[in-house]
């Protein structure tokens, strides 16, 4: 997800950056009209960026000889749904181009791509699904949090073998090689990244209930379900 400032050839830089561009100004509006219609989300949806700011800017070596990143896109997924975290996700890239040399300049749009359209589309269609088939909360936020990881991860190997195809195997050649570089490896991490996502809603339901109740995350609670919290306070 941080393909390095000048890795890609000019023309791959370019497509991905045209392909990446519609989702990121959906995705601001989506963002100008969350703060519009709800000023009180703002701290939440800072909350949302720095969170996977903080998570993406971790390297980790990797067995392969490369490194690793977790993603923590999946949250603001659940959280806000997919358009707004293209833009999150963007502007995170773009701070850690600037201030941490992951990732570049040339190289956003692809980055972004993987990171900020791919990844919280997969884990949200994941936690979507797990919903659907009946899980809670906390199993789908789990699914959620290593797909978002997990599909950066894949993506950004599919993007390394377009660019640069085996010279005897091709593109599923290539295919095969980074997606053994990059993405098996990732296959703890986003383990991980999925249980840390459990451990971040289980202290969001305690202490902000009521605007996940508005975003949709949680049903509102019954009057029954109100009057036994209130008693387990008193005793």
């Amino acid at each position: 997800m941080h393909i390095a400032e000048g890795f890609l050839p000019a023309p791959h830089a370019i497509g991905w950056t045209v392909a990446a561009a519609p989702f990121v100004v959906h995705g601001a509006r989506a963002v100008v009209k969350e703060v519009r219609e709800h000023p009180e989300s703002t701290l939440l949806l800072g909350a949302a960026g720095a969170f996977t700011f903080v998570l993406s800017a971790i390297k980790l070596p990797s067995v392969t000889g490369s490194s690793s990143h977790p993603t923590g896109t999946g949250a603001g997924a659940v959280l806000f749904r997919p358009p707004v975290m293209a833009l999150l996700g963007t502007v995170v890239l773009l701070f850690q181009a600037l201030l941490l040399a992951h990732g570049g300049l040339t190289t956003l749009g692809a980055n972004a791509f993987a990171f900020a359209v791919v990844g919280p589309w997969a884990g949200y269609g994941a936690y979507r699904l797990a919903r659907g088939l009946g899980a809670g909360l906390l199993p789908g936020v789990f699914v959620a949090l290593a797909l978002a990881d997990l599909a950066t991860y894949v993506t950004t190997s599919l993007q390394l073998a377009l660019a640069f195809p085996d010279a005897a195997s091709g593109l599923a050649g290539a295919a095969a090689k980074f997606l053994g570089v990059f993405a098996l490896t990732q296959v703890p991490l986003a383990v991980a990244e999925g249980l840390l996502g459990v451990l971040l809603f289980r202290v969001l339901t305690v202490n902000a209930r009521p605007e996940l109740e508005r975003l949709g995350v949680l049903r509102p609670a019954t009057a029954e379900e109100t009057a036994e919290e209130t008693a387990e306070e008193v005793r």
